[in-house]
């Protein structure tokens, strides 16, 4: 499917994805700048995965502006690779379970254990989002 000016992704473009440990998710201000912050991403098919708690700042501004930008980084935020633009879909109940069973798979440790644990000693939630309609730049 062509798009003006972008491609809509195939399984086979987000194929990198799936075995890179980080990503620079950019989400919008209300005053329209951008702000990068590293996440944990998992893949399956043509769906990414991410999670946040609920009282972080990257959770209110995907409340107000689900459109996201993402591209391939290390753990301290520096891109890597082509960015991507998605829209970032909060999941609840068994959609939300499989985004968490999928990045405790491939993260055992840090999404197994520790952030799990973290997010229940600070009393927050833990909010999973899924990003569709990925497109290349």
């Amino acid at each position: 499917m062509k798009r003006e000016g972008t491609r809509t992704t195939t399984p086979s473009q987000l194929a990198p994805l799936v075995r890179q440990k980080a990503v620079l998710l950019k989400t919008k201000k209300r005053d329209g700048t951008w702000v990068g912050t590293p996440v944990s991403i998992a893949v399956r098919g043509d769906c990414t995965y991410v999670r946040t708690y609920d009282k972080s700042w990257k959770s209110k501004r995907l409340r107000n502006f689900p459109k996201v930008r993402f591209s391939p980084s290390t753990f301290r935020g520096k891109p890597t690779g082509q960015e991507f633009h998605a829209h970032a879909r909060l999941l609840d109940g068994e959609e939300a379970q499989t985004a968490a069973r999928l990045l405790a798979r491939k993260y055992p440790v840090l999404h197994g254990v520790l952030v799990p644990l973290s997010h229940k000693v600070m009393g927050t939630k833990t909010l999973h989002y899924e990003l569709s309609e990925v497109h290349e730049t």
